[in-house]
């Protein structure tokens, strides 16, 4: 219990010096992901009101045409672990995992993604309020607001974190193919359940790899890669 205490305040101390020094720039970069992310959002408010994207009902309708009992069992798995059973817990797994280890540079790349991701989520999906997709009675319906999707951007989140984290080591190319075809089979389920219209995946997709990609020049600054030095922030 002493060293996982410790583990949690060298953790905490590494964040809160990071933060001290470039938490303005920090704020920043969410506002600018978070602007765009609500002008798209709302040019597909305003769209949706006069038949939406002309792309979003077409792909829905094909996806609802392959409707069969074996699919919608296997959507409905990878749509939980796009969120609940898979992403989540792995997300904390990973951060608490890098601290454990002393790679806390990692570890606060890891959180401030994870975390930045889903308040930009949130914060994102009431400023336009895009309801759900209604073509037809989903047999896993959702209650909230529909874009940006969360699924989209927790699992390319998460991808784009792995990925850069592995981008030095010969993990690069096993870690890139597995997170690429997630990413896309929990885009996929969201479609096919019909609780999203792609534009929403698209944009929840974009926000992600933006916000992690500027999170990841902030704090691997100045050439510094990911498993090189365990010091704290420059």
């Amino acid at each position: 219990m002493t060293e996982a205490g410790d583990t949690v305040r060298a953790e905490a101390r590494f964040g809160v010096a990071f933060l001290r020094r470039h938490g303005l720039l920090l704020l920043l970069v969410f506002l600018g992901v978070l602007v765009p992310l609500a002008g798209f959002g709302l040019i597909a408010h305003e769209l949706h009101e006069s038949d939406g994207f002309f792309f979003d009902e077409p792909l829905l309708e094909a996806a609802h045409a392959l409707e069969h009992a074996g699919l919608d069992r296997f959507f409905v798995v990878v749509a939980a672990l796009g969120y609940q059973w898979g992403v989540v817990p792995f997300d904390a797994a990973l951060v608490v995992a890098l601290g454990w280890r002393r790679r806390m540079r990692e570890g606060l790349f890891a959180g401030i993604s994870i975390v930045g991701s889903a308040l930009l989520n949130l914060g994102a999906k009431p400023l336009f309020a895009r309801d759900r997709p209604s073509l037809w009675e989903s047999i896993a319906p959702e209650g909230n607001y529909s874009f940006p999707s969360g699924h989209a951007m927790g699992s390319m989140t998460l991808a784009c974190v792995l990925v850069l984290l592995c981008w030095w080591t010969r993990l690069r190319w096993p870690v890139l193919a597995a997170s690429g075809v997630f990413v896309v089979l929990v885009g996929a389920s969201r479609i096919y359940l019909g609780v999203h219209y792609p534009s929403d995946i698209i944009a929840g997709w974009a926000a992600a790899v933006a916000w992690t990609y500027a999170v990841y020049g902030m704090v691997f600054r100045f050439g510094v890669r990911p498993w090189s030095s365990r010091t704290g922030p420059a």
